[in-house]
């Protein structure tokens, strides 16, 4: 399984446990699925789909493998990056002797030349025809639009009907297309893994509904009790100016919309239902889209999103670890410390440190941290939008606005990995302890690599406001955890990290 920290593959590798398959993952960072409720269920190798050596490795004794990545968003060389990628992936699987491979591509539109095709529908387009002529049996499966909760194809349709009661739209609200359930898409994911050896071909999966995208935001509306939108699309508004739109509304930044919105251009809708002859319709049938739609909001209602969009890494995002040693021989590394004593358990410190972000902010000026947040959008960043996976729980690789959850110790320590835009690496450390006297000691890091002149300029730049942004927040997350253990019920019992 590749892929298994993406939003699909997240989904899929318990699908495949529950269906009785023994799963081994290839992760580029190993610990970003450590606190997968699944993780103590798989094999997992380091690697990576460009590494020939780590795919032979991963490959060895098995039967399947799931091909789940693509470069979306990954800068301008990204069609070569999934070129690669793919052909790497389909030598090895051959010389390792599986006998499937499995892709999740994008729909293409029928009698549209490929020139004509987004650079993205067109690389995907690609990537299955490379691993169709790989010399292993391969099952292409192409989807339009996936709903399913956290899907970027999900949070653009609900912040857009939202947050837009009256909306000047692009023309490609018109495009009709054939959107999926993300329940349907994993069933038939696993049902691929039983499809006759002489089955190698690509396959249309879609709903049983086809509209356009304009009737779907007007069906979410109605799902969701609000009132229908005022829709009006001008034709001026190009794919860049579209994803510009996107990410101002939307958690969805314009790396991630572009190609999206692009997809839209031209009508998707499946010209043929083949994939029905080896893995039947359910007993109830494919979900319509406003069942699908009913059930993702709930999800997000009930905070019981397994995986968003934002699960896999940022395109681009550094990957370097954390230095560890203080004078780090790498180069400069700028360092604010922050540590204050509170009047609280270890334990109420850990749940205010662990909710950090999302909805309650980040415990210092809301100004100066929406700010930045705008900022980084208008660089063509992830902002603060992307907010949490869960409310109150974190694991190791989840986004957390413009950061990533790279270490978590339950109790202990949170290390967050910038992703927003900087000339440089950037990360922040949240650590509980005590003192001598073993009252409960708060202890804050953020650290910066500065890259060339412009990073060490940078710093200094922002260096007079880290009393306000950093030292609030220590100030104000001992204070938080203070007046907690102040609200609790004299005798109620602590509930223990972890």
């Amino acid at each position: 399984m590749t892929g298994a920290s993406g939003y699909i593959g997240g989904r899929l590798v318990p699908a495949l446990l529950d269906a009785g398959y023994a799963v081994r993952c290839l992760a580029r960072t190993p610990a970003k699925l450590r606190d997968h409720p699944w993780a103590d269920r798989v094999e997992v190798v380091r690697g990576d789909v460009t590494d020939a050596a780590s795919l032979a490795e991963a490959m060895r004794g098995a039967q399947i493998a799931y091909y789940l990545v693509h470069a979306l968003g990954g800068g301008r060389d990204f069609e070569e990056k999934d070129r690669r990628a793919a052909r790497t992936f389909g030598e090895q699987a051959r010389a390792a002797g599986l006998r499937r491979l499995v892709y999740l591509g994008g729909l293409t539109p029928a009698g549209v030349p490929e020139r004509e095709l987004s650079p993205h529908l067109r690389s995907r387009a690609e990537v299955g025809r490379i691993l169709l002529d790989c010399g292993v049996p391969t099952a292409v499966l192409r989807a339009a639009v996936v709903i399913g909760s956290g899907s970027a194809s999900f949070e653009m349709l609900r912040y857009l009907t939202e947050r837009l009661p009256v909306m000047v739209t692009p023309s490609w609200v018109g495009t009709t297309l054939q959107p999926i359930a993300v329940r349907d898409v994993l069933r038939l994911l696993v049902g691929c893994a039983e499809l006759p050896e002489e089955v190698s071909r690509a396959f249309d999966v879609g709903g049983p509904d086809v509209l356009t995208y304009r009737e779907m935001m007007q069906r979410y509306a109605a799902v969701a009790g609000l009132p229908r939108r005022l829709i009006v699309p001008v034709p001026v508004l190009t794919p860049r100016l579209s994803s510009q739109w996107i990410g101002l509304v939307t958690p969805v930044p314009p790396a991630i919309a572009r190609p999206l919105a692009e997809s839209l251009r031209h009508e998707v809708v499946c010209h043929e239902r083949d994939i029905a002859r080896y893995v039947p319709d359910p007993p109830g049938g494919l979900l319509g889209v406003d069942r699908a739609l009913r059930l993702a909001l709930q999800r997000v209602r009930d905070a019981e999103v397994a995986t968003r969009w934002s699960s896999a890494s940022v395109p681009g995002a550094p990957s370097d670890p954390l230095p560890t040693d203080p004078d780090w021989s790498g180069g400069s590394l700028y360092t604010d410390r922050r540590e204050r004593r509170a009047a609280a358990s270890p334990e109420a410190l850990w749940r205010v440190i662990e909710g950090i972000g999302g909805d309650r902010g980040w415990y210092s000026s809301r100004f100066a941290w929406s700010v930045r947040g705008r900022l980084d959008r208008f660089a063509g960043g992830v902002g603060l939008r992307r907010g949490r996976r869960d409310a109150d729980r974190l694991r190791v690789g989840d986004s957390l606005d413009f950061w990533r959850v790279e270490e978590i110790e339950p109790g202990r320590l949170l290390r967050l990995r910038a992703e927003m835009r900087l000339p440089g690496l950037a990360w922040l450390e949240l650590r509980v302890g005590t003192d001598a006297q073993g009252r409960t000691v708060y202890r804050q890091r953020a650290l910066f690599h500065p890259h060339g002149l412009t990073g060490h300029a940078y710093w200094w730049a922002v260096a007079p406001f880290h009393g306000l942004v950093f030292g609030g927040m220590a100030r104000n997350i001992t204070e938080a955890a203070t007046a907690a253990e102040a609200a609790r019920p004299a005798g109620t019992a602590t509930r223990q990290p972890g």
